[in-house]
């Protein structure tokens, strides 16, 4: 397997792949399968997004919903050595028992942890039909997996084979200059904007600090910060508040705890939190999950998100970090600095008949949800309706 695989890498011609026969091994709980994730977690090679250590899915698993089950899969190639694992849950949605990747809207993607670039080029069929094999022997009628990158660290995911999911992700590349990042994504005229609101600011409110929370203190008032900015948000603009029950609350702390969150701030001297952003994060990526700014509407015109953001790049830049990603989703500020698109894809494998039945409306659904997001008029249209019906509880 591994010349066949090292041609594929190359770009030499090798013809299609053939798929090779990989073996589940299913686990009953994430501490069943702690230490051979993080062992491939730790491994030189291991390819995978911030959303599926460890740490961060253990801290995730402690708001699943009542009477679901943590179901991990570590899929092995023939000689026994680990290629993927993938920190499925099971739960039952109109009787049908779904398999999805723990993490839910929390997280940004919904991809495997792989051994490497050779398990990555193994063909889709070696892992839709062991995955198959899982589903059956662990009583699964389907696997929906949305939310797959097509290509990761220039890498395609098998995985992303399905409908195009109803939003895409946006990031950006760093460099070590941080600098040359903002002027690669940033135009002269916006960073003079820019650097004018944060003189504005500091005039009008004191100096100014870019804070990451060095400690469960410090997370914690950050933490506060952004939850009492977005619930004034979510309530104007009709969204539930998926922060509202405190299991939530206690994720985000456990997972900063364990050190899969980042969280930052700008801080007057005095204190005050006016803009949060709190990232999932691995030794390379900063990935966006919150954002909140302080909704006073005097601090508007200092677009105190904005400068905290620009101070972000700055920051991840300057450790070391070589990618930053804004999540899923379309918004004016990703795209005021992201300069790629991340294309993904809401991948469903059915186990049973009933779960075919189930593919097809996931499958329907998703493609409603793309037409109407990219569909200006029907997008306000839904704005709107949520924000009649906030004005209306």
């Amino acid at each position: 397997m591994s010349g066949t695989m090292q041609l594929a890498v190359e770009g030499v011609a090798a013809g299609p792949a053939r798929p090779v026969a990989l073996t589940p091994e299913i686990f009953s709980s994430l501490a069943a399968a702690e230490a051979p994730w993080r062992a491939l977690e730790a491994a030189p090679g291991t390819v995978m997004t911030p959303y599926q250590r460890f740490d961060w899915v253990a801290a995730c698993a402690g708001i699943l919903p009542a009477g679901a089950r943590p179901c991990p899969v570590l899929l092995r190639d023939p000689a026994g050595r680990p290629v993927a694992l993938l920190p499925l849950f099971v739960d039952r949605e109109a009787g049908i028992r779904v398999g999805r990747v723990i993490g839910g809207r929390h997280a940004n993607f919904h991809m495997p942890l792989f051994a490497g670039p050779e398990a990555m080029a193994l063909p889709a069929d070696s892992y839709t039909g062991a995955l198959r094999r899982a589903g059956a022997r662990a009583g699964i009628d389907v696997i929906h997996l949305p939310d797959q990158p097509r290509l990761w660290n220039g890498l395609a995911n098998p995985l992303a084979q399905g409908t195009a999911s109803p939003s895409d992700a946006y990031g950006l590349a760093l460099e070590a200059d941080p600098e040359a990042v903002l002027k690669r994504v940033m135009s002269g005229d916006a960073r003079r904007k820019l650097r004018q609101k944060e003189k504005w600011l500091v005039a009008a409110h004191g100096p100014v600090a870019h804070r990451v929370a060095a400690d469960a203190q410090e997370g914690e008032a950050i933490l506060s910060a952004y939850l009492a900015q977005k619930a004034v948000r979510f309530a104007q603009t009709g969204i539930a508040d998926p922060f509202a029950d405190p299991a939530a609350q206690t994720f985000l702390a456990e997972a900063h705890r364990a050190g899969a969150l980042e969280l930052h701030a700008l801080r007057t001297e005095e204190g005050r939190i006016l803009a949060t952003f709190v990232g999932a994060v691995d030794a390379t990526r900063f990935s966006g999950m919150l954002t909140s700014f302080d909704p006073d509407p005097a601090l508007a015109r200092f677009s105190p998100g904005d400068l905290l953001l620009q101070m972000l790049i700055r920051d991840q830049a300057s450790r070391g970090r070589t990618s930053l990603d804004l999540g899923v989703g379309e918004a004016r500020y990703k795209a005021s600095v992201c300069d790629e698109t991340i294309a993904l894809v809401d991948a469903v494998i059915p186990v049973s008949l009933r779960g075919r039945a189930y593919g097809a409306a996931a499958e329907a659904g998703a493609r409603l949800k793309r037409r109407i997001k990219r569909d200006p008029r029907l997008w306000a249209l839904v704005g709107r309706v949520r924000k009649a019906m906030a004005r209306s509880a």
